[in-house]
């Protein structure tokens, strides 16, 4: 079971560049069925390794690389595909808010604040509001639906100031000028 539940988080890794090439390919509706699949992988790993007791640092680790390589390669490619500054801006937020989170929490890490970088509720409502939005997105592309990207912009815009929130209390959360740096 240990392995089955890697094997989900590992199958996000390889579904960014892979959503990637499709959303530049056009494959829209390919990309959302992938999208869709890597949204359940994302809820079924956590679900079973709590269930079965198999959470480990591992899995702790591993699972918000998962998300952040699924999330960045997609939102690259909708920016691309959108030739959009708009949609390109909150994406740069959104990936630079991940890389700095990163950058916490091997901080953290380093300095035995341990908790500090903990993932929060609001930080999992933040990844499933960015992979709902990039659902949305394919959903717009797959039926060509100006509307429904319209609003999957303004989607973006919400999931973007999440992810700013939960940056933000990562960062208060981190004592970055206590005796440890």
């Amino acid at each position: 079971m240990k392995r089955f539940i890697t094997a989900l988080t590992l199958s996000r890794i390889l579904m960014g560049p892979v959503i990637f090439i499709l959303i530049i390919l056009e494959f829209f509706f390919t990309s959302l069925i992938l999208m869709t699949l890597s949204g359940i992988t994302d809820y079924l790993d956590g679900f079973l390794a709590r269930k079965y007791n198999l959470t480990s640092l591992h899995g702790k680790i591993l699972d918000p690389i998962a998300d952040k390589i699924l999330i960045t390669f997609s939102l690259i490619a909708i920016s691309i595909y959108l030739d959009s500054f708009f949609i390109a801006c909150l994406s740069a937020l959104i990936i630079s808010r991940e890389i700095w989170v990163s950058g916490l929490r091997d901080f953290n890490s380093a300095t035995g604040n341990f908790g500090a970088t903990d993932v929060t509720f609001l930080a999992k409502f933040k990844t499933t509001f960015q992979i709902l939005t990039i659902f949305l997105y394919l959903i717009g592309f797959s039926v060509n639906n100006s509307l429904i990207i319209f609003l999957s912009d303004w989607i973006l815009f919400i999931a973007a100031l999440i992810t700013i929130k939960t940056g933000l209390d990562y960062t208060q959360k981190t004592n970055m000028l206590g005796k440890n740096s």
